[in-house]
């Protein structure tokens, strides 16, 4: 099944390069994602195609006008049943992003960006659609594509056929709430440095344990907070 993705935005130019490099280039080509870019101004009914307004109530900024984003969504719509797609808002207050999100995400058949902007989107977008707020961390981006294209690498990655080692991005970090180990690679020597001997073995088996241990040691420095989490899930 190839995963359907529509990206509702004002600034298409932020995305489309991005979209056409590296793995979701892959994915792509592949056939494992479809990814289609809406414009936003080309859903405004005026000469100057506008997309925001002041806000009511007064206040700085500008927020994003509601009609462009119901017209287009209504035009996926037409050809796309949203009313099975998971609908994707990039806010600050949205539930935090994690590998698990990614995960659930990647299973999912037809997946919508809604790309703010600004102060934001009109409000009333929530009273017509049911969606998924979604925030990738706690500090503010001058635009919801950048947090999308975040998502969206983090999803088409997952999905069968795109990376040609699968084990590699079941193994990474935050999949068990465990930071990945360090990693190493030729030359065995630099400047008088060498690669951790038990890499060097062909013992699997030492391999292994040296790796896990490395894992719950990195994670206990450098992320305490996850390690809480690793620990409630072994008990």
């Amino acid at each position: 099944m190839t995963l359907r993705i529509d990206i509702v935005t004002g600034f298409p130019l932020i995305l489309n390069e991005a979209l056409n490099q590296s793995i979701i280039k892959k994915g792509r080509d592949n056939n494992a994602v479809d990814i289609f870019l809406h414009d936003l101004r080309d859903f405004t009914d005026d000469k100057h195609r506008t997309i925001d307004d002041y806000p009511y109530g007064g206040g700085p900024g500008m927020v994003l006008k509601i009609e462009p984003f119901a017209r287009c969504l209504n035009l996926i719509n037409e050809t796309n049943d949203i009313s099975q797609a998971e609908i994707i808002l990039m806010t600050p207050k949205g539930s935090q992003y994690s590998q698990k999100m990614a995960t659930e995400l990647s299973l999912q058949g037809h997946l919508i960006f809604l790309c703010g902007h600004y102060k934001g989107i009109d409000n009333r977008i929530h009273d017509f659609y049911k969606i998924n707020e979604v925030s990738i961390g706690d500090y503010i981006l001058s635009s919801g594509e950048i947090g999308a294209l975040v998502v969206i690498d983090s999803i088409v990655r997952l999905l069968p056929g795109v990376l040609k080692d699968i084990d590699s991005a079941w193994t990474d970090s935050f999949t068990d709430n465990l930071l990945d180990v360090p990693y190493y690679t030729r030359p065995e020597n630099f400047n008088g440095v060498d690669v951790p001997k038990v890499l060097l073995s062909g013992n699997h088996r030492n391999i292994d344990q040296w790796r896990e241990k490395q894992r719950i040691e990195i994670t206990k420095k450098y992320r305490p907070d996850l390690y809480e989490k690793h620990l409630k899930t072994i008990k």
